[in-house]
């Protein structure tokens, strides 16, 4: 479903505003140009901007469908930018619905708010801008403590401040750029005069901080997927339970147990990890029965689709020729394009020797190893200790500012030529500067809006 329209953002919208079930509160928002019709119909006289006032609310016929507080929020002041309403009323799904229905009926041309409209009225009424829009999705899905405080900050504005400085500074030097073009014939180099090579490797450095934070936001925001992967029996069960802390798989010592994918996500240093078991792999699948044939066909599948694959490896069996013929024609058939990390099992049954560097022993059966696991983990996802200031982002702004950081070393080569071609130098730092522009939603197309807003759930 995608975001209303232009012809329908003129028209005001009401919606559940809580989760669906039975709460201690449920609140019904409307927002629109006028809302005055509806907070008499409802509310039975008007109310004081920004005071809640309990009383009750009527029906078509004046009965009361129920107590509550009423909050009228006047336009400019209010999330939307429009005239907002907030009926809070007791959190039952019943009362709800009479409520919402009443609402729909006493207002002509109130229509259900699409998912994630009122957020969106926010945007285009100027009161957030897009990467702010996108947090507020981000703060309530977030998984993680630390992914809801750098949801908190992008909110806040953080990350579009520092993209915004950047794209100043990009402005800026296009103007020089721009004035030495149309001036040719001036004695001054401006560009000299205003050192432009040194604030475009200025521009260079912050890009590259700003990116690097980015990516530790988005790595926040999606977390790592993590396939467990090796032959029957070498422990992928185990260290799923170990990783977890419960008792998520069944653990026997049976082959083939697991017959299809078992999925946790748990978190290390607030970085979600999205963790699936699968099924043993066997070099030769003939030997499978037909179920464990589907699962092991789900387990490349989830392989493919992985971050990183944990590559199971069993010591106690380590050195036998059936066993080690079954590991090479397991490890060919991983894909090249995805990060791989030889995890050496049941290190307190069998000593390891010879490991190839950066494998990591362990014993899932007693935990011991789990931490450099952990470690190595985050390691391959990039991932540095959090700064305080980190803010959430998400893979769109990634590419945006990757775009930028192309555009800009683009720039960066042409202005240290000792004639550099100033037409394709500010055409370099025009394309940098839109792509900047993506991220707050300077330059972002409708259908961009519509599959962002789109994500929201209703209500917001």
């Amino acid at each position: 479903m995608c975001a209303a329209p232009l012809s329908r953002r003129d028209s005001p919208i009401v919606a559940i505003a809580t989760a669906p079930g039975r709460g201690a509160v449920g609140i019904v928002r409307a927002s629109g140009p006028d809302l005055s019709l509806l907070i008499e119909a409802v509310c039975g006289r008007s109310l004081v901007a920004r005071l809640a006032t309990v009383l009750p609310f009527l029906d078509a016929e004046g009965r009361g469908i129920d107590q509550g507080l009423a909050i009228h929020f006047p336009a400019p002041h209010s999330y939307t930018g429009e005239d907002v309403l907030e009926l809070q009323a007791h959190g039952g799904p019943v009362v709800l619905q009479l409520l919402l229905a009443r609402c729909l009926q006493a207002m002509p041309g109130l229509r259900l708010a699409d998912p994630g409209e009122f957020t969106q009225r926010a945007y285009l009424n100027d009161k957030l801008d897009l990467a702010q829009a996108e947090a507020v999705a981000d703060l309530i899905d977030a998984s993680t403590e630390a992914a809801a405080r750098s949801a908190g900050r992008s909110l806040a504005g953080a990350f579009s401040k520092a993209v915004d400085s950047l794209a100043q500074r990009i402005v800026r030097l296009r103007m020089l750029v721009e004035a030495t073009l149309d001036f040719p014939d001036e004695e001054i180099d401006f560009l000299e005069q205003a050192d432009a090579r040194g604030q475009l490797h200025g521009i260079v450095s912050v890009l590259d901080d700003v990116l690097a934070t980015a990516r530790q936001g988005a790595l926040l925001r999606e977390g790592l997927r993590v396939v467990l992967a090796g032959q029957p029996n070498v422990g992928k069960s185990s260290l799923l339970n170990a990783l977890a802390g419960a008792e998520l798989a069944i653990v026997t010592p049976t082959p083939g147990t697991t017959r299809d994918r078992v999925s946790e996500s748990i978190q290390v240093e607030g970085v979600p990890l999205h963790i699936t078991d699968t099924a043993g792999l066997r070099h030769d699948e003939h030997a499978a029965d037909d179920v464990e044939r589907i699962g092991i066909g789900r387990s490349w599948h989830a392989i493919g689709a992985a971050d990183v694959v944990l590559f199971l490896h069993d010591l106690t069996r380590s050195g036998t020729p059936a066993y080690d013929a079954a590991e090479l024609g397991i490890a060919a058939r991983l894909p090249t394009g995805v990060a791989v990390i030889d995890v050496y099992n049941k290190d307190d049954a069998a000593p390891a020797r010879g490991l190839a560097e950066g494998a990591v022993v362990l014993s899932a059966r007693t935990g011991a190893g789990l931490d450099r696991l952990r470690g190595a983990l985050l390691k391959h996802a990039g991932w540095q200790a959090a700064p305080e200031g980190l803010f959430i982002a998400r893979a769109r702004h990634v590419r945006a500012l990757q775009l930028a950081a192309q555009h800009v070393a683009s720039a960066s080569g042409l202005i240290d030529e000792p004639a550099p071609e100033l037409d394709v130098l500010a055409e370099e730092l025009r394309l940098a500067h839109d792509a900047l522009g993506e991220i707050t939603g300077a330059f972002t197309p409708d259908d961009l809006l519509g599959e962002i807003f789109s994500r929201f759930c209703i209500g917001k």
